[in-house]
């Protein structure tokens, strides 16, 4: 029977364990064959896809996908990656691996099952530290420094293949045998096969059913039986067939060149990303280096305020946070501190917010959970009034330097002190032209500059953005009485790093001064005290607001408060050719980037999109536009 689980939670697979071989009580049957699983998969589905051979074809900066029903232990994944690894693809080529699971393996079954198999150790060792928590909808998972992408899509199959955007070059039909999971094989789950892929597709499964083999025929595939693995005798392939003139290529190349305009976290984020998939990016900012503006500051939290209702906001929000956690890691000793994070139940309201989110929530508690103000107390170190929501895989970074780190790649040149007047289309071009400055031309070219963003859009007075102004005061360690974690509420404070910890920010509506100001610390530091009565000493409570640092920055903000990121259309609808807009971030920066960056970077290769299309959605640039605004002519590049 199904256990009633709510949302995000997903029901995680129920594991026996026979001859160490794992079964699923589910559905009464084994992950993988008795007599060797791996040698089982790399003949159905390495050795029938013709994978060694089409891989090592890929050219640089191409990418090969695969596309799976039934997740399972992975270890399907696993021997493709390793062929993957031993073909030889061309440089910054990227094999993608999409995969639906309806009941996803603990991790403590998950690492039990790939322990079978030392030989894929260095491969299972990444899938294991990057597994996400049960949580439905879609998992990206950046590994092997990018060479690899896996879209985990936790839920139903049919979902699945509606939510997702991906054209696969090779499919694996697993999952459990067709008698036993009928649902996996229905005729609308085979049937969606077609829309994901191209010519030339192959396929690949274990089962020989009659009625897999017509569904498949009936959707477009030429099928024949071939002989199986093991106790199998009979299992089924094929291919979907080409179109006469087809010059299509495994792994097409992306494209040429791309400019940035802003480094900040957003657009330091994406040049990276876009650099290790091969592209040459130029990336061009007004100021002497990258990470000056809004992403400057000293220290920055990394959290989400996620809704009471597990809508799409909420939705966005977790799946920003849960990549951002794991994007961060690799930065972990030097830029990245996952010290843990509570959102605090700071007042009568918000106790009674989380006391309504969690009971409509299940979270699974290594994403979070509501802590009472003892264990708050004793996580955080220092006494609290109230308890919250307890995030254990956050903390907060240093974005400046984080920036500067991101953005030294061979393939990333600098454009430092250019600041962009002009954006003109031609001859299929961007040209990017500064104040006295030689043009940058490019292929592509993409905003990222903040708050200065809406003044470079080459489509006037047509986009719903705000300026708000943010002020946040750097407070000496010797005036606190320091957390061990960060603190959030109406602001955050962090645990003081070299000396300091930053807290703020403001939010000035109606004050756009550049310049430091007293009375913004001075609220600072009332929402502090108000926040976490016990953290100010005496001495810091009778300081004079004037004499602290800080920094001001400027955040870019939509209309409902939700970031942008997506290629540009004007008020009628037509796309702007070679130009995408990634902004709106607000003061969640540091959660959205990451992900949003990873978005960018598959929409621009033309690679299968880490974002479901209910989130992409959510993010693109037409909700942003003023309806009442005159059409306008479409520039192309």
């Amino acid at each position: 029977m199904t256990k009633d689980i709510r949302t995000p939670a997903i029901e995680t697979a129920v594991i026996e364990w026979r001859e160490g071989v794992p079964r699923s009580t589910r559905f009464d049957d084994l992950y993988f064959s008795r007599e060797d699983g791996l040698e089982e998969s790399r003949h159905v589905f390495i050795g029938h896809n013709r994978l060694a051979e089409r891989f090592s074809r890929v050219p640089a900066g191409g990418s090969f996908v695969i596309a799976e029903t039934g997740f399972g232990s992975g270890l399907n994944f696993l021997a493709a990656w390793q062929t993957w690894e031993a073909s030889s693809p061309g440089e910054n080529a990227c094999l993608h691996f999409v995969s639906a699971e309806r009941y996803p393996l603990e991790r403590k079954d998950l690492t039990r099952a790939l322990a079978l198999w030392p030989e894929l150790g260095e491969y299972a060792d990444q899938l294991l530290e990057h597994y996400p928590a049960p949580v439905r909808g879609v998992h990206r998972l950046v590994l092997a420094g990018g060479r690899v992408r896996l879209t985990l899509f936790f839920g139903d199959v049919l979902e699945a293949w509606r939510e997702l955007d991906f054209q696969a070059d090779a499919w694996f039909l697993d999952g459990f045998a067709p008698a036993k999971n009928p649902g996996m094989w229905q005729e609308a789950a085979i049937t969606a096969l077609r829309s994901h892929s191209r010519a030339g597709t192959t396929i690949a499964t274990f089962t020989a059913a009659g009625e897999v083999r017509r569904l498949l025929a009936k959707a477009g595939f030429t099928m024949r039986k071939t002989p199986g693995y093991g106790r199998k005798l009979e299992m089924l392939t094929g291919e979907l067939p080409t179109v006469s003139g087809d010059g299509s290529i495994d792994g097409a190349t992306p494209t040429p060149s791309i400019a940035i305009i802003g480094a900040g976290i957003a657009g330091s984020l994406l040049a990276r990303n876009l650099a290790k998939r091969g592209l040459d990016v130029t990336l061009i900012d007004q100021a002497p280096q990258a990470g000056t503006a809004a992403s400057g500051n000293c220290q920055g939290a990394l959290y989400v305020k996620l809704g009471v209702e597990f809508n799409d906001q909420a939705k966005l929000g977790l799946s920003s946070l849960l990549f951002s956690q794991r994007y961060y890691s690799q930065y972990g000793g030097h830029h990245w501190h996952p010290t843990g994070l509570i959102q605090l139940a700071y007042s009568a309201a918000e106790a009674d917010r989380q006391g309504r989110f969690t009971a409509r929530n299940d979270y699974p508690p290594t994403v979070l959970r509501a802590v009472d103000a003892d264990e708050a107390s004793r996580l955080a170190g220092i006494p609290l009034q109230s308890g919250g929501l307890w995030f254990p895989d956050s903390g907060w970074l240093e974005p400046g330097k984080l920036c500067r780190a991101l953005v030294n790649h061979p393939r990333i040149s600098h454009c430092y002190g250019f600041r962009v007047h002009r954006l003109t289309p031609c001859n299929g071009k961007w040209h990017i032209a500064g104040n006295g400055e030689q043009d940058v031309v490019a292929d592509r070219v993409v905003i990222c500059a903040g708050h200065l963003s809406p003044t470079l859009i080459p489509l006037r007075n047509e986009f719903r953005f705000r300026t708000i102004r943010g002020q946040v005061s750097h407070l000496p360690e010797s005036s606190l009485n320091n957390p061990a974690v960060v603190l959030c509420g109406p602001g955050y404070i962090n645990p003081a790093h070299n000396g300091t910890a930053l807290t703020g920010a403001t939010f000035d509506l109606h004050d756009h001064s550049p310049v430091l100001s007293a009375e913004s610390h001075r609220e600072n530091l009332s929402m502090l005290a108000s926040m976490v009565p016990s953290i100010l000493s005496g001495s810091a409570e009778e300081a004079d607001p004037a004499l602290l640092e800080g920094k001001v920055g400027f955040r870019c903000t939509t209309h409902d408060y939700q970031p942008v990121a997506g290629p540009l259309h004007d008020a009628a609808g037509r796309h702007l050719e070679g130009i995408d807009l990634f902004t709106g971030l607000g003061s969640k920066g540091l959660s959205y980037a990451p992900l949003l960056a990873e978005y960018l970077a598959d929409r621009i290769t033309g690679q299968p999109g880490c974002l479901p299309l209910s989130l992409a959605r959510r993010v693109a640039t037409q909700r942003c536009l003023k309806r009442e605004t005159p059409q306008t002519e479409t520039i192309g590049a």
